[in-house]
């Protein structure tokens, strides 16, 4: 092995932290040679687990599951520098908020943003990665970062590892919107209804800024719905007529029925007591 070899291994095992991952592009980046990453692999220094996707190595000390999903979007979004974020009733879920699964199913993780990495969808991991439209801000307000423990037993330096990067990952102001969003295609009305049900503390700046940004009618108009009937202390802190509602009526459901006051077709639950009583 050159010297030039061996300072790019070096520079190899100090960047990439036991258990975490890079692709490709990071190796190309990093003028690391495709012949390079076979001898790398050859000699145990990294292992292929998708194509184009390698991972450093464990430690047989170390206990961490392989399929940990932490692992990957942590190395996707600090190691390689891919910007996109967990957002929608993942993060919510994530932040303690109940999402209800069918039974069965795996949880998915949803991910926002254009640079999230197809490969992560690849991976087999103990959850989904499902890439979601990201075009419903045009910034990143309301992103923020989350520290959550891996389960592993460690010792004190673990709190300095990259096991514990934060997620970067949606306010609960800006899940909700996204999960919204979501409406009635990948998401339900129930579902949404349980964790909105749980949004005591949403911030009412944050709130209205995120509102006033928001590109599309129907998942402002739907916010106010929920808003309404869950009538937490912040909804009279969130001035409706500082958000542009879009005019006319909006069908949203098939069997629905029109909001009386926001003009969109939803289930017959989420309208008012009285409109409900006049039916």
């Amino acid at each position: 092995m050159s010297g030039q070899d061996r300072a790019k291994l070096k520079f190899l095992l100090q960047t990439v932290p036991p258990g975490f991952l890079v692709d490709a592009a990071w190796m190309k980046r990093h003028a690391i040679s495709r012949q390079s990453m076979s001898a790398y692999v050859k000699q145990g220094w990294l292992e292929r687990v998708a194509q184009g996707v390698y991972r450093r190595p464990l430690s047989p000390a170390d206990s961490m599951p392989f399929t940990e999903w932490r692992l990957p979007l942590l190395s996707a979004q600090w190691l390689m520098g891919y910007r996109f974020h967990v957002g929608s009733l993942s993060a919510l879920q994530l932040r303690g908020h109940q999402h209800y699964l069918q039974l069965g199913e795996e949880r998915p993780i949803s991910l926002y943003g254009a640079d999230t990495p197809l490969w992560l969808t690849r991976l087999q991991t103990d959850v989904r990665f499902v890439r979601r439209n990201d075009t419903l801000f045009g910034n990143m307000t309301g992103v923020e970062d989350s520290e959550f423990s891996l389960s592993v037993e460690r010792d004190a330096d673990l709190a300095l590892s990259p096991w514990r990067w934060p997620v970067r990952m949606s306010s609960p102001e800006r899940a909700i919107l996204e999960a919204l969003d979501e409406l009635p295609t990948h998401e339900s009305f129930h579902a949404v209804d349980v964790v909105f049900e749980s949004l005591v503390n949403l911030r009412p700046k944050l709130l209205t800024a995120l509102l006033r940004e928001c590109r599309s009618v129907k998942v402002k108009r739907l916010f106010f719905i929920y808003a309404d009937k869950h009538a937490h202390a912040w909804r009279k802190h969130v001035d409706v007529s500082k958000i542009d509602m879009g005019r006319g009526d909006r069908a949203l459901t098939p069997g629905g029925r029109l909001h009386p006051i926001y003009h969109l077709t939803v289930p017959a639950d989420l309208l008012p007591k009285e409109a409900e009583v006049g039916a």
